[in-house]
């Protein structure tokens, strides 16, 4: 098995590279290391992720694989996957990871022809920003047991409910929901996907902030909000497959290990030039042996993301959940020993944040901080590893 990019995908990493390095020295102060929070906290970042998308969507980089008449230009996966990682590794807005990374592959598999005309050419010149509409106050990593309700009437869903921790609601455009359709069943019978728009009469978004004041996340409640027939998106009452194949999407990227890679090689760097007791980290063994890990743990979560696109090559946009599940709990977890590791490798100036002492721009502590919930979000590590065990093990199910 041969893992290295042909000539041609070389080229092409090299272009990314190049329009990534160059753009991102317009990036404002505000945005920082890059992020969801650089995105969505301050109106700047905000700016500055669209002015990047509408770049990348006149370049018809942001739906490279999709059909060309939905906005794509029916390139191989791996290509979208090379760009990916790249993009990742700069830390560069630009790409809604919830429109492009989930709701637009749902479209693919799961809309009418009507849907997919009228909803994807806009994802795909970055004109539309989306949030997802998944959890409840009672219904998070139990997603089937949500509760808001969509009822029909004539030729609209009536909407009522809550949806809590969506990132980006407050500068979102659009929403893709799931919502239950049918109130007599239970868990995932009787559930709905829907697109809505989020200017519609009767939503309205509360923010929640962090202890720092910062704003990513959001409260969204609906109220007798109307919303036509025309954008339930699949059958009624199916929604719960296509929100599992959603799930696939949103845990198969490579960008988290492209974000690794960056770490890694700034904590490369600090140990060959920060000296301890007179030598350099660099020369510590257990200091060695930690970034050796790092370093075999990053090319193996690789294998995992481009097993998956070769997988979505051959197979379709839906494939077995287990690899989706593999990559997303590996990662996350490599999350965590990154950010475990570089605070010990790093000491007492990796507790640093806002000083001249500061290493990796005292970055390690929000890392720090951050990565505890990076096994919640998208699904908690205990619900990948189930899924593992009963799709791929076929081990039996909890009665």
């Amino acid at each position: 098995m041969d893992f290295r990019l042909t000539e041609k995908q070389e080229a092409l990493k090299q272009e990314f590279e190049d329009f990534f390095r160059e753009i991102m020295k317009e990036a404002p102060p505000e945005f920082g290391r890059g992020g969801l929070e650089a995105i969505y906290n301050t109106a700047e970042g905000f700016q500055f992720h669209k002015y990047v998308a509408k770049k990348l969507g006149e370049r018809g980089w942001i739906a490279r694989p999709w059909p060309k008449k939905y906005g794509g230009q029916e390139a191989p996966i791996i290509e979208q996957l090379i760009f990916n990682e790249v993009r990742e590794k700069h830390r560069a807005p630009g790409i809604d990871n919830f429109g492009v990374g989930m709701f637009a592959p749902t479209l693919l598999v799961g809309a009418t022809e009507e849907q997919k005309e009228r909803l994807l050419p806009p994802i795909a010149k970055g004109e539309v920003v989306y949030c997802q509409g998944w959890s409840e106050p009672n219904a998070g990593s139990d997603l089937a047991s949500l509760q808001t309700k969509a009822i029909r009437d004539g030729d609209d869903y009536v909407i009522n409910g809550q949806k809590i921790w969506t990132t980006g609601a407050h500068r979102s455009d659009c929403m893709f929901l799931l919502a239950r359709t049918d109130p007599n069943e239970k868990r995932h019978r009787g559930l709905s996907v829907f697109h809505l728009s989020m200017d519609l009469p009767g939503i309205e978004v509360r923010p929640i902030k962090y202890m720092d004041n910062k704003h990513l996340y959001n409260e969204v409640f609906f109220t007798d909000v109307r919303v036509p027939a025309s954008d339930r998106i699949g059958e009624e009452n199916d929604g719960w497959k296509l929100t599992r194949d959603t799930m696939n999407f949103e845990r198969s990227g490579v960008g988290k290990y492209a974000q690794c890679e960056s770490v890694l090689n700034e904590l490369i760097s600090f140990v060959k030039n920060t000296k301890r007791d007179g030598k350099f980290l660099s020369e510590d063994p257990l200091v060695r042996q930690k970034i050796a890990r790092l370093f075999i743990d990053l090319q193996c979560g690789y294998m995992l993301a481009y097993k998956i696109g070769w997988m979505q090559d051959k197979a379709g946009l839906s494939f077995a959940a287990s690899a989706a599940s593999e990559s997303k709990v590996f990662g996350t977890e490599l999350i965590q020993r990154f950010a475990n590791y570089g605070t010990e490798i790093m000491g007492l100036y990796g507790q640093l944040e806002k000083s001249k002492w500061a290493p990796m721009e005292g970055s390690m502590v929000e890392d720090y901080q951050f990565c505890v919930g990076s096994n919640i979000a998208a699904g908690t590590s205990e619900i990948q590893r189930n899924l593992i065990a009963w799709v791929a093990l076929e081990l039996p199910r909890f009665k």
